[in-house]
């Protein structure tokens, strides 16, 4: 797209979005929302950029390919389920831990670990699909 100011305030939205994708996936274990759907977001906001910017600046400004993301978060999925199996209980099942920092309390979940995993994933794969119809229309 060749529109000054799509390409001025494309970065912006992008980390507008970005930033309410996590927001999305943090509240997500109380109210609605998660990691599929904070996952679309940032998917979608690498779209944007793609679009206002090309595709190869996409592709630089991810510094990794995008299912490189989707094979990591497939494997913290995976590690939220084998903690559970490693404390003896059925697999998936879910676990608490709560540290103090600075005398602030944060719980950390395996619930949580696999939700951060499912954000990866779709957003990984949603990615490259984009990059790639976006690629695939540019040479067009």
């Amino acid at each position: 797209m060749n529109s000054l100011i799509f390409r001025t305030i494309a970065p912006l939205l992008v980390a507008v979005m970005l930033v309410f994708s996590v927001f999305v996936l943090l509240r997500g274990h109380n109210e609605p929302g998660g990691g599929f759907i904070g996952g679309l977001i940032a998917a979608s906001a690498l779209a944007i950029y793609g679009m206002a910017m090309g595709v190869d600046a996409a592709r630089t400004a991810l510094k990794v390919h995008p299912l490189a993301y989707a094979g990591f978060g497939v494997a913290l999925a995976a590690l939220a389920g084998v903690l559970s199996i490693l404390f003896d209980v059925p697999f998936l099942t879910g676990l608490w831990t709560i540290f103090e920092l600075d005398e602030v309390e944060v719980a950390i979940s395996t619930p949580m670990v696999f939700d951060i995993g499912v954000y990866f994933v779709v957003f990984g794969t949603i990615a490259a699909v984009a990059l790639a119809l976006e690629d695939e229309e540019g040479g067009a």
